[in-house]
């Protein structure tokens, strides 16, 4: 029997090709930690399946690995305001309604396009729930995006995937989702992310002027983020403890960033704070290869790349003890409360200045990191692309 050009009498597919979409309009945006999944994921699922044909549904035809060498499925976005919200809820369910080849569209963004009913089965990506649980942080139409169609695509959706247990909990308990119905999948740090020597780091310490010791921040520039509280512990850190570092702020302006700099134009710390703007992937290494302490007090993660990415290049990390940050960085970071800026401020003078405690957080550090990997993370995924491809 053939419904839709499937076999359904072989559902499992041993001699078919899945044909897979996946949205990859956040890598063409440079859309941070979504973007970066984006790619990884596809990148490492070509390398471990031969087999299938996955095509990239995105809007802008660019010059990238992973668009040469699989099918995509170029939809171009209208000139209109609010055109990126026009592409997700109307231009693309319409264009993929008409895609009967398709067997399986994984969005990893999770909201809009894959609400309404479609010819194909259904993966979402929920990395975190922070337009629900932080609103006020986030852009109106965001939040009326969430509001408007979250609980639809979760519902519909034929499987979800949480980057980590504790966004699995969230959604069974803000949206009563069954468990059986969600996977949590770690993510992981790229393999570019390791201890590099003085040579290999040169470049970017002299591209971004960093001859002197220095405190990092990697992320977008946001109110989630609690940058403030870091600014304000490092203020406390250097008038009572008169230290010789610099803090370095690398990432683009997302929204709602005004407080960050009139807390330094407060606290006068304009020649101490250095802000970067965005940082190229191939930079960031170097960038914390070199950083003596990285430090990253989110109020709340999906799964939080960045501490991962610090430990793997030998940074000892402090990090916030919520939602899935301790799930990443577990005993090789140092854990403190996002509102406690004493506490916040004692464990970075505790970092810096005691030398076997900074050797044991690396060591800890680079173990820790080996747990994850991008081909982990695809191999999983691809394991829930079978089984929902099982279930035609």
């Amino acid at each position: 029997m053939v419904i839709n050009g499937r076999n359904c009498l072989n559902p499992a597919g041993v001699d078919e090709k899945m044909k897979i979409g996946f949205f990859t309009n956040f890598i063409d945006e440079m859309g941070g930690g979504i973007g970066t999944y984006s790619y990884e994921l596809i990148k490492n699922l070509n390398k471990i399946d031969k087999k299938n044909e996955y095509y990239l549904i995105h809007h802008t035809s660019i010059d990238l690995d992973i668009y040469i060498i699989n099918h995509e499925i170029l939809i171009k976005m209208c000139s209109l305001p609010f055109k990126g919200i026009i592409w997700r809820l109307i231009n693309t369910p319409l264009k993929l309604k008409l895609r009967r080849e398709l067997d399986i569209v994984h969005d990893p963004y999770g909201v809009g396009a894959l609400s309404f009913k479609m010819p194909f089965k259904k993966i979402i990506t929920i990395h975190d729930l922070t337009p629900v649980l932080f609103s006020h942080t986030f852009s109106l139409p965001v939040v009326l995006l969430h509001k408007l169609l979250l609980s639809r695509t979760l519902k519909t959706a034929d499987k979800i995937i949480a980057d980590s247990n504790s966004t699995k909990k969230d959604l069974i308990s803000y949206f009563n989702i069954p468990e059986e119905k969600i996977k949590v999948i770690h993510l992981a740090a790229d393999e570019k992310f390791k201890p590099l020597n003085d040579e290999e780091t040169k470049e970017v310490i002299k591209k971004y002027n960093l001859n002197f010791p220095f405190i990092l921040y990697v992320g977008t520039l946001e109110p989630r983020k609690n940058i403030p509280l870091l600014i304000k512990a490092f203020y406390k850190l250097k008038k009572e403890e008169n230290i010789n570092y610099k803090l370095i702020i690398a990432g683009k302006k997302g929204w709602k960033y005004k407080e960050i700099f009139d807390t330094i134009n407060k606290l006068d710390l304009q020649k101490d704070v250095i802000f970067t703007g965005y940082v190229p992937d191939g930079d960031l290494p170097a960038l914390y290869n070199a950083a003596n302490l990285f430090v990253y007090p989110s109020l709340y993660e999906g799964f939080g790349l960045p501490p991962l990415e610090a430990m793997a290049c030998g940074c000892p990390v402090i990090t916030s003890n919520t939602s899935s940050l301790p799930e990443v960085v577990g005993d090789a970071g140092i854990m403190i409360d996002p509102n406690d800026i004493d506490g916040l401020t004692k464990a970075i003078y505790k970092v810096i200045t005691d030398k076997d405690l900074r050797e044991s957080m690396i060591k800890k550090g680079f173990e820790r990191a080996k747990m994850f990997s991008w081909k982990k993370t695809a191999e999983e995924t691809f394991k829930v692309y079978e089984e929902c491809y099982g279930e035609f």
